[in-house]
C-alpha cells in the first residue's frame, strides 16, 4: 500500500503552513526555514505498519476515544510534546473504537493508552492523562537509549 496521504502542520519556527505526509523515510523539515516540523498523524488498521513500523524515528502512540474525557485532555499535551521534540518523534493517533484490531494487539483496557514504539517495537507503555511536562519526561526517557539515526 502506497500513502500519500498528507497532513497540514504550521512550523512553529517561521509559521509557514507546510504539507506532511503521514508515511515517510526520514524526518519532516519545513520548506521555507528547513527547522525540524512536528509529526503528528491519525493511523488506523489499514496502514499502522506504514504509518507506524516503518517510521524512521520513534513513534509515540496514543490509543484514544472519543467519548473520552482524559483523551480529550491528553491531546493538546501530547501536540506540545510533539512540536518541543519535533525532528525527534512522531506523533500517530488511533481511534480505538474505529481500529479494533489495533486495540486488541495492543491489549489496550483503559484509554487513553499511550506507546512508544521504536522501529515497531514498544519500548515503553503507559495509561492514562499527564500534563505536557511530564509526558515530555516520559518521551525522552523512553527514547534515551536509542541509536540516532542516519540523516533525515
Amino acid at each position: 500500500m502506497s500513502t500519500v496521504q498528507a497532513t497540514t502542520v504550521s512550523c512553529p519556527n517561521c509559521g509557514r503552513t507546510n504539507r506532511v505526509p503521514v508515511a515517510a523515510e526520514g524526518r519532516p523539515k519545513c520548506g521555507h526555514c528547513k527547522q525540524p516540523l512536528p509529526w503528528m498523524v491519525d493511523a488506523g488498521d489499514d496502514d499502522f505498519t506504514e504509518v507506524v513500523e516503518r517510521a524512521d524515528v520513534p513513534v509515540v502512540v496514543d490509543l484514544w476515544a472519543t467519548w473520552c474525557g482524559p483523551c480529550r485532555m491528553v491531546s493538546p499535551a501530547l501536540e506540545k510534546v510533539a512540536t518541543d521534540l519535533a525532528g525527534r518523534i512522531k506523533l500517530v493517533k488511533v481511534d480505538v473504537d474505529k481500529n479494533p484490531r489495533l486495540s486488541q494487539r495492543f491489549e489496550v483496557r483503559a484509554v487513553p493508552t499511550l506507546l512508544v514504539l521504536d522501529q515497531g517495537e514498544t519500548v515503553a507503555r503507559q495509561s492514562g492523562a499527564a500534563p505536557a511536562p511530564a509526558l515530555r519526561r516520559w518521551v525522552e526517557q523512553s527514547i534515551a537509549g536509542r541509536a540516532p539515526a542516519g540523516k533525515g
